[in-house]
């Protein structure tokens, strides 16, 4: 069990599952919303997440017709975003999770807009854009 939360910790969420991807996406949209160089993320089964505190915190904002950014309220703390062509993928953001967990399956991606002051020198594999699906990939 993975468990987090935001900042103020009026928001707390449980995942009943693993972290099987990290995506580091460098958009300026996601730059923006995380006021950070880029922002680490890991689509999980919506069905096996869920806000065990503060759900009346939780906000929505939507850049983009088709994507919630969920937030608290109250400190501010991204906690997931939801695409609704995507029903039943979030992406929760990996800084709220308090729970110890490793995943060797990490990549960056949209570095063809990264932040001009920012190096990426981890080795880790770097898309223009997305990263291409995988004949392996659901």
């Amino acid at each position: 069990m993975i468990v987090g939360g935001c900042l103020c910790g009026g928001i707390r969420f449980e995942y009943d599952g693993d972290i099987e991807e990290i995506s580091m996406c460098h958009c300026a949209m996601c730059r923006k919303a995380q006021g950070s160089a880029y922002v680490a993320v890991s689509p999980v089964a919506a069905e096996k997440f869920r806000i065990t505190r503060g759900r009346e915190l939780l906000k929505a904002y939507r850049a983009v017709p088709e994507k919630a950014r969920m937030f608290c309220a109250h400190c501010g703390s991204p906690i997931y975003s939801a695409n609704d062509q995507l029903p039943g993928i979030i992406r929760l953001r990996l800084g709220t999770i308090e729970t110890p967990f490793t995943c060797d399956n990490a990549y960056h991606a949209f570095v063809d807009s990264k932040a001009d002051w920012e190096v990426i020198a981890d080795g880790l594999p770097q898309y223009a854009e997305r990263r291409p699906v995988s004949p392996t990939q659901p």
